[in-house]
């Protein structure tokens, strides 16, 4: 029997980070990355969420000049890319993508760190293109974070939440502490996404989401991004980390020198299957129904994916994954695009 294929959005990769890190050339698939714009061709992702991450960098002087960096990149892969990507400022750019092409870039601010702690600089953002943003990647000005002290949004967090849904941008809640989640869940007016986290009843990472959460998201009509970070999808996978992390001291080290000892390391720890996958994919519709959860990758931020997915081009793989599971051609083509095409088209500008 053949099974259908469907294109993909997937709602966050850290690319631009190696373009502008590492000087990759984002229309090069011979190069080291995981995302290229002809592996996302070759994939039929017919819109990619790229994400501007500067903590890469902890100097906090360089954040704002790191993100136009990041932009920057885009926009000339953009200009060179002969028509095969374009920039989605608008609801319009999303349906055209997947109606009749091409293929479509969305910007993110992962961490609001490039706004210096003012909300208001997220205008200047806005008129570069930037139509999602995730507050806090750590602790910071606007909001506590997963990986810190659990605080929730401050006042310019909240000042924050007011301008992005003014503007029409999406709030991402990807990285945010519980209690964060909480104020952006009582607080919002518009539906919202967990870009990349999983389901922390199958994987407890304080990264995934609880169940309640899971249905508050799906209550408000928002989506999560099921993520291939193995430590964010199996417990042993997670396990292992962690302790190999503590073990070499890695998480006392600035991000730079943590990525290079940890990818030294990822070679010994086992890979789980793809299967883990499905199993949080089919959770997630079991708690909040089946138009709560699409895809949200994490490639390029992470060091290690499921058995037999390498790069973008094995997207398709997560079809047959999700098929054999016993999910319907309807339900699997929500996981695919549907669900996240829905969700952005419903809160960016028209």
């Amino acid at each position: 029997m053949t099974r259908l294929r469907f294109p993909f959005f997937d709602a966050h990769c850290d690319a631009l980070m190696k373009a502008v890190d590492e000087q990759v050339d984002l229309l090069d698939d011979r190069a080291a990355q995981h995302v290229s714009v002809p592996g996302l061709i070759e994939a039929d992702v017919r819109a990619q969420l790229f994400a501007c991450y500067v903590l890469s960098d902890p100097r906090p002087e360089t954040h704002r000049a790191r993100a136009y960096a990041m932009i920057d990149a885009l926009e000339d892969t953009i200009q060179r890319s002969g028509d095969r990507l374009r920039l989605a400022r608008s609801a319009r750019d999303l349906r055209e993508a997947f109606d009749s092409g091409p293929a479509v870039a969305v910007l993110g601010l992962e961490g609001a760190d490039p706004l210096e702690g003012r909300a208001e600089t997220l205008r200047k953002f806005y008129d570069r293109g930037v139509r999602d943003i995730i507050f806090a990647w750590k602790d910071n000005a606007f909001s506590g974070s997963s990986a810190g002290r659990n605080t929730g949004l401050t006042g310019q967090g909240e000042r924050l939440l007011g301008l992005a849904e003014e503007l029409e941008i999406m709030v991402d809640v990807s990285h945010l502490s519980d209690r964060a989640f909480d104020a952006v869940c009582s607080q919002s007016t518009r539906p919202f996404i967990a870009s990349h986290s999983n389901c922390r009843v199958l994987c407890n990472h304080p990264r995934n989401l609880t169940d309640s959460m899971i249905r508050a998201l799906a209550d408000r009509g928002g989506v999560m991004g099921i993520n291939l970070a193995t430590g964010f999808l199996s417990p042993d996978a997670m396990d292992r980390w962690t302790a190999v992390t503590k073990e070499i001291g890695a998480d006392r080290m600035e991000y730079r020198e943590r990525i290079e000892v940890l990818k030294k390391v990822a070679p010994t720890i086992p890979r789980p299957p793809l299967d883990w996958v499905a199993r949080h994919v089919l959770h997630a519709i079991d708690v909040g129904g089946e138009a709560v959860i699409g895809v949200g990758g994490d490639l390029d931020g992470i060091l290690q994916m499921p058995q037999t997915i390498e790069r973008v081009t094995d997207y398709p793989k997560l079809t047959d994954a999700l098929a054999v599971a016993g999910l319907s051609d309807r339900q699997i083509e929500g996981v695919c695009y549907k669900n996240l095409l829905r969700v952005f088209t419903d809160v960016l500008p028209d």
